[in-house]
């Protein structure tokens, strides 16, 4: 087997496990997560999770978790310490919000 074809196989299992990966990641909060977050004493906080990086809630056309499609989107929460949401500055001049923006 060549350098190249075993660099191509490498690339190509790599990708594939980086997919599978995202595919699993991407599903909803299960009720014993949720759960666990509030238990911690976190909160849902709106508008501050980066792209892909949401708990849940983004949105119509979306599975949940890991499905925001830009920066701070406003419809997806990311679970938070307790009560510092609305303190987290966004940078649009804005804060995390307890409810959708």
């Amino acid at each position: 087997m060549s350098a190249k074809t075993t660099i191509t196989s490498l690339v190509l299992a790599s990708a594939i496990s980086s997919a599978l990966a995202t595919i699993a990641f991407a599903a909803p909060l299960t009720k014993a997560e949720g759960a666990a977050a509030v238990a911690a004493h976190k909160e849902k906080c709106f508008g501050v999770a980066l792209k892909g990086q949401n708990d849940c809630a983004a949105g119509a056309g979306t599975s949940c978790q890991g499905t925001s499609t830009v920066d701070f989107q406003g419809n997806s929460w990311k679970f938070v310490r307790g009560g510092t949401c609305t303190s987290i500055e966004l940078p649009n001049g804005k804060h995390g919000s307890l409810t959708a923006l």
